[in-house]
């Protein structure tokens, strides 16, 4: 039951040089990946690895620790460059032992470069810990790891800090929730009316529900669909905010960060 290793990919328009602080700057770092709640070097000789210590807040007050060690490789007159790192954690509730990886920085001619990472780790609890990570640790773990690179190219390419990328994923993702239950409300009290009206309602209820690719096109619908109700004269206040509102976080949806943006698999 081995597992593949998690591969992400993006190209973004920067430098190398400002990627690399970007990525290498332990307090630049923490800003943008949603893996790492902290980061922390600790003091080393020239001829070391820099090691470091890390913390990840996983609600309730609890948080994961660990410690790893990474090396950067700078080619002076490369257009590309290697980090690699090894971690680990005898965190009672770390699902991680031990892993490596590394991230690679390829200077394209197009201006744009290239930002890949590819890593893989040993799980703990034997086979328990095994599933757990096989069917929701590591989806959640690589969808953070892409999330996360699309939120360092929008602080890059359009100085949005991710702190405020973060704060309007929150908001978008509880207007989700807010169509996904009024759509279920309207779907429940339907079926006395009518069964197919109902489950329709339902099923739309469900689709703010699921992370998909190109979600403007539920948002889009659906503002039709309220503008029609104003039209035909259905409570035309409600419809009408209703039709302004899911146009607006439509809007709202396309300036977030998505992990659809990266590549998630390895070119063969």
């Amino acid at each position: 039951m081995r597992q593949k290793p998690i591969y992400v990919e993006i190209e973004m328009r920067s430098d190398l040089d400002k990627l690399w602080e970007y990525t290498q700057n332990p307090s630049l770092h923490k800003e943008w990946d949603l893996r790492f709640s902290n980061i922390t070097y600790l003091h080393k000789q020239p001829y070391e690895k820099q090691k470091f210590l890390y913390e990840t807040r996983i609600g309730f007050g609890l948080k994961v620790s660990g410690t790893g060690e990474t090396v950067g490789v700078i080619n002076e007159g490369s257009s590309e460059r290697v980090s690699s790192l090894a971690f680990g954690s005898d965190h009672p509730l770390s699902l991680i032992q031990h892993g490596s990886g590394y991230w690679k920085y390829i200077q394209q001619d197009n201006g744009k470069i290239t930002f890949l990472t590819q890593y893989q780790y040993k799980t703990a609890y034997g086979l328990p810990g095994k599933w757990i990570d096989r069917l929701l640790f590591r989806p959640l773990l690589g969808w953070a790891t892409a999330w996360s690179f699309d939120a360092l190219r929008l602080w890059i390419e359009q100085n949005k800090h991710p702190k405020h990328t973060i704060r309007s994923a929150i908001v978008y993702v509880i207007i989700c929730l807010f169509f996904s239950l009024f759509w279920f409300y309207q779907g429940f009290t339907g079926f006395e009316t009518s069964i197919f009206a109902g489950t329709a309602e339902i099923g739309m209820g469900m689709l703010w529900l699921i992370p998909l690719k190109r979600k403007w096109i539920i948002h889009a619908g659906q503002a039709c669909i309220f503008a029609g109700f104003a039209f035909v004269g259905s409570e035309i206040l409600l419809s009408m905010l209703l039709c302004v509102f899911s146009a607006a976080s439509g809007v709202l949806s396309l300036q977030l960060p998505s992990a659809w943006h990266t590549k998630r698999k390895r070119k063969k």
